[in-house]
């Protein structure tokens, strides 16, 4: 899993981790320190650093594995831009029924981007 996949599910279950786990992720990610700098800067051992990430990020995905609210938000973010990327063409059909229709369908679709 490479790191923008990690930083994605932290935005998701960061809140649940110790204080600790979400200091030494975001340090990592966010941060981009190293291990060594994030030893030093809570006064562990790089190799301390290293188990306490390890232990987090396979907290992350095991929380996405039971609960899978990530992947859910990803297909429903991808589908709400079909339906809106269609409906936007459909506005421009002959039928004013069916383009009145579409537009509605947009500004729904729009809403769920929000």
């Amino acid at each position: 899993m490479d790191s923008t996949e990690l930083i994605l599910l932290y935005d998701y279950y960061g809140a649940l981790l110790t204080q600790r786990q979400q200091l030494c992720f975001e340090m990592r990610y966010h941060q981009d320190l190293s291990l060594g700098e994030i030893g030093e800067e809570l006064g562990i051992s790089r190799q301390g650093v290293h188990d306490n990430l390890s232990r987090t990020e396979a907290m992350l995905r095991k929380m996405e594995e039971k609960t899978g609210c990530v992947r859910r938000d990803v297909s429903c973010r991808r589908a709400s831009k079909k339906i809106l990327q269609s409906a936007i063409r459909l506005t421009q059909h002959n039928d004013p029924n069916v383009s009145a229709l579409a537009a509605d369908i947009v500004a729904a679709a729009e809403t769920l981007g929000e």
